[in-house]
């Protein structure tokens, strides 16, 4: 029976429902969406006879090519990559080679090859031999330019000199040779060549964030225009009249949005082109002939893409192109060498593109390929774009897709911020969108504060805003919005992104635990501090803009924040189950990053996954990889959030995510890894509440060689105040033959963090400490030497303050964690590890004792401070005997300690 239609506004857009949601949408088989596409990248040659594209041979994606009037069936194989898909490839300008760029598995140390496309097959591979134009190890090769006038040559950056900085050389494709053009001496991130392939401009990152461009005369770099590191500019081709250069930029105080201007590097002059016509976004794109060099058309980027052509040529084809092709977004690829034929690709919101060749000429357009025939776009789910409000009232655009044949009530939904940050999301097909709207899930992708393309104000709010600060609180407010409209059911929020979406995801679990059931963290990272420390080297020349966006973490202030925006540092806070997803390879997120948070609650007893792929990077390329996740991804979220999942798995997509699937038990942190993120992880929770005002009387020795010294310590622990805060007050007075010494520490009565230290006696300390710092002086025999240490995260104290920390953790056959202490003598952090490695009863002067085997070991190097320790098994867990080898300041011997009196309890 029919029902009636009526009618719906949801989220401000009409949703028709009744007879269109009377059924739900069939569940699509997950190949659909990740396996690999049918053909895809579509080039032609510059002399065209060739169309190249990129479809699987012997289960990889590689480069394959046909005549353009033969058939796909027809084509074949240029390259035989067996491990790790092709995707970036290009014709020369002469049409003789066809060059293509690869990494080793996922680690963007990306190297160039050349494969001449007619050139017999090797019988091994099957292909034509491919020449590596960048015999390099440990590289990064960036391809500056294609010269047209010399197509036998291309212009390449190549950091093997200096990791951190490219420069310049002209390689020779015939031979690959290569001939040094500028040696990068200053710094510079970027480099601009004028039309014929000739390094006619830099850009480089000044020392306060800004962005300097430069005129390059041989060796000699000028800076001819700049902007501040809360704006943008650069330069992107040079005029046809090879004086005058494109660039954008956003310079000036009443200016937002960035606009195009044409800028002349010998005067300075400047002459306005063109900003956005709406006033919406910032200039998006500029589109060129090859030809002439002229400008054809500009593109922005608001809710969809806005083309404005600027020759009548360019009007003609765009109408004509709108007239003979689907309704979607047009985007123009490759051309012949004299632009009259053309691949053009149109794609939507539910169909992943298909590819045409159009000739200018004739006005015909024929189709060539769809990337995916047989994904159903009449089961797929419209994307809609929304604004929503802050909690401040800033506006904040958002894409959200319901899931087709389902009243938009009380749904699941997960929530999908992008990566980048410094990017943002635009309407087209996206495949986790597609699965997820497929599987029964609202999806909400926001583009908040921090994202580009909506003008530097809107960029700018983003500083420093990361995790507990307002880019954050825009995707959380998105969560609310969604329930406010009735779509999203509030017990069914779901979170999953990349990279910086994966720290969302963290973030959002994390500090708003309330608002999220289950969260999906894909090569995100745990730790700001930790990812700042390990950033490619050759984005050395940015890292003033890191510094900008994200913080200093040489700056006290800005540490003490990234350590509180790390979703690390508060694990604990976590609830919902969170699945972990990491390359092995990333050099952008390394792997430390993701097991460092699985690990964390892993001990502390809290649901959480981890998959890791040996041979991926910053996402996953490889078809078996991208299929295992999209399963597990759907299954981990189907108990949690209640949608559907595809129960049928092939048999290698099985395998493969039995392999990918990682015990969490098992997992161990590497040693670098380990003492990387003891240096500013969260300290373990030492609980000072089982610490009780007591005396202890402990016999030490100290052997260095034959020599021994014996000492007597008497350790008193009394309740006090300092500055109105209630403390544990821990004097050590030691006895020696060399005289006396008066130790007292006062540390938080609940945390047991240190708070200010005094020794008399042989030696003098003062000491305060807080989260950030260390000050005060040391010394002896009357040399006092001041202390000021910046900390990167808050430490406990060495001496008696790490004996009465382990004094209150909560120690148990098994337990491990990493601590810090500060060093007064040495002014420094010493991370270390703690592990419970036994059990066993010892006899000292004071009589039996059951007791945990601690070991104690730094994890800087240096083994001073290496400990085992027998400690009373019940709480709080005072040191029975210890040895605890010295420093080589003291000859590099050892210090034991025994517990002597009657352990006494102070009224």
């Amino acid at each position: 029976m029919i029902r009636s239609a009526r009618v719906l506004v949801v989220a401000g857009f009409l949703v028709v429902a009744g007879p269109a949601l009377a059924q739900e949408a069939p569940l699509l088989d997950r190949e659909l969406f990740f396996g690999d596409p049918a053909v895809s990248g579509g080039q032609i040659s510059p002399n065209g006879q060739f169309i190249t594209f990129i479809k699987p041979y012997r289960g990889v994606r590689n480069i394959w090519v046909k005549r353009v009037d033969a058939t796909f069936d027809d084509a074949h194989p240029l390259t035989a990559d067996s491990t790790r898909p092709v995707t970036g490839y290009f014709w020369t300008h002469d049409s003789r080679y066809v060059l293509f760029i690869q990494d080793l598995g996922g680690n963007e140390n990306y190297r160039v090859y050349a494969v001449d496309p007619v050139a017999s097959a090797a019988p091994a591979t099957g292909v034509p031999p491919a020449r590596d134009l960048t015999p390099y190890d440990d590289i990064r090769a960036f391809i500056y330019a294609v010269p047209r006038a010399t197509p036998e040559q291309i212009i390449v950056g190549l950091n093997d000199r200096d990791p951190q900085l490219h420069d310049v050389y002209r390689i020779d494709i015939n031979t690959g040779e290569r001939e040094l053009i500028i040696r990068n001496n200053e710094n510079v991130a970027g480099w601009v060549t004028d039309n014929d392939g000739t390094i006619r401009m830099a850009v480089r990152i000044g020392s306060d964030g800004g962005t300097e461009v430069l005129r390059v005369d041989g060796d000699t770099l000028t800076e001819v225009y700049g902007c501040s590191n809360e704006e943008s500019c650069g330069p992107i081709r040079f005029h046809q009249n090879g004086r005058q250069v494109y660039m954008t930029t956003d310079k000036g105080a009443d200016v937002d949005l960035s606009r195009l201007i044409l800028f002349d590097p010998e005067t300075g002059e400047e002459t306005f082109v063109e900003s956005d016509p709406e006033q919406e976004v910032d200039f998006g794109a500029a589109a060129f002939s090859d030809v002439t060099n002229e400008l054809q058309a500009t593109i922005y980027v608001g809710d969809r893409v806005r083309i404005y052509p600027k020759t009548d040529a360019a009007a003609r084809d765009l109408e004509l192109l709108r007239e003979k092709l689907p309704e979607g977004e047009i985007s123009l690829g490759s051309a012949t060498a004299d632009e009259r034929l053309v691949l053009v690709r149109v794609a939507r919101d539910v169909d992943p593109g298909s590819t045409y060749l159009y000739d200018r000429e004739t006005g015909d357009v024929e189709l060539l390929y769809r990337s995916r025939p047989e994904l159903p776009s009449e089961h797929l789910a419209p994307m809609q774009p929304i604004r929503y409000t802050a909690r401040d009232g800033l506006e904040i655009p958002a894409y959200l897709t319901l899931p087709n044949g389902v009243e938009p009530r009380n749904l699941p939904v997960v929530m999908l911020p992008h990566g980048g940050p410094w990017a943002r999301d635009r309407w087209g097909y996206d495949p986790y969108v597609q699965y997820l709207a497929n599987r029964g899930y609202a999806v909400l992708q926001p583009n908040f504060r921090g994202s580009t393309g909506y003008g530097k104000r809107f960029l700018n709010a983003g500083n420093e805003e990361w995790g507990t600060g307002a880019m954050q609180h825009d995707i959380t407010d998105g969560v609310r919005y969604l329930i406010e409209e009735g779509i999203a059911d509030s017990a069914r929020v779901g979170i999953f992104g990349g990279s910086y979406g994966g720290y969302a995801t963290l973030a959002g679990l994390a500090f708003t635990p309330d608002v999220y059931a289950a969260g999906v963290s894909y090569v995100g990272p745990s730790n700001l501090i930790t990812l700042l420390n390990s950033i490619p080297p050759y984005w050395a020349p940015i890292k003033k803009l890191f510094d900008k966006r994200l913080g200093d973490q040489n700056d006290p202030e800005d540490a003490a924040r990234l350590r509180e925006q790390s979703p690390l540092f508060s694990a604990d806070q976590i609830r919902a189950p969170l699945l972990v997803i990491q390359g092995a390879n990333d050099p952008r997120v390394n792997q430390f990053e993701s097991e460092q948070i699985v690990v964390a609650l892993r001990d502390m007893g809290r649901p959480v996954e981890y998959m890791l792929a040996e041979d991926e990077g910053h996402g996953f390329a490889g078809r078996e990889n991208r299929l295992a996740v999209s399963a597990a991804m759907e299954r981990f979220f189907a108990p949690h959030l209640g949608g559907r999942f595809q129960e049928e798995m092939p048999e290698d997509i099985a395998r493969t995510l039995a392999e990918l699937t990682v015990d969490v038990n098992t997992l161990e942190l590497p040693e670098a890894g380990v003492a990387a993120a003891a240096a500013a992880a969260p300290l373990p929770a030492s609980d000072g509440g089982v610490i009780e005002p007591r005396t202890l009387e402990y016999d030490v020795t100290i052997e260095v060689g034959a020599q021994e010294i014996g000492l007597a310590v008497t350790r008193t622990i009394e309740a006090a105040s300092l500055d109105g805060q209630p403390v544990w007050r821990v004097i050590d007075v030691l006895e020696s033959p060399m005289g006396a010494m008066v130790d007292t520490l006062e540390i938080d009565r609940g945390s047991l963090r240190p708070l200010r230290r005094a020794v008399s006696g042989m030696a003098t300390i003062q000491l305060r400490y807080s989260d950030s710092e260390v000050a005060g002086e040391v010394g002896a025999m009357g040399q006092m030497t001041s202390v000021q240490a910046s900390l990167a995260a808050p430490v406990y104290a060495d001496g008696a303050g790490l004996d009465i920390v382990v004094a209150g953790l909560p120690l148990r056959d098994g337990y491990e964690t990493t601590l810090r202490t500060f060093d007064a003598e040495m002014q420094r952090t010493r991370p270390m590890q703690l592990s419970v490695i036994g059990t066993e009863t010892v006899e000292t002067g004071s009589g039996a004792h059951l007791t945990f085997v601690v070991e104690v070991r730094p994890l800087d190097g240096d083994a001073a401070g290496t400990s085992t320790l027998h400690v009373m098994h019940s709480a709080p867990h005072h040191i029975v005997t210890s040895s605890t080898r010295l420093p080589a300041t003291m000859g590099s011997g050892t210090m034991r300690v025994e517990l002597d009196a009657t352990y006494q309890r102070q009224n």
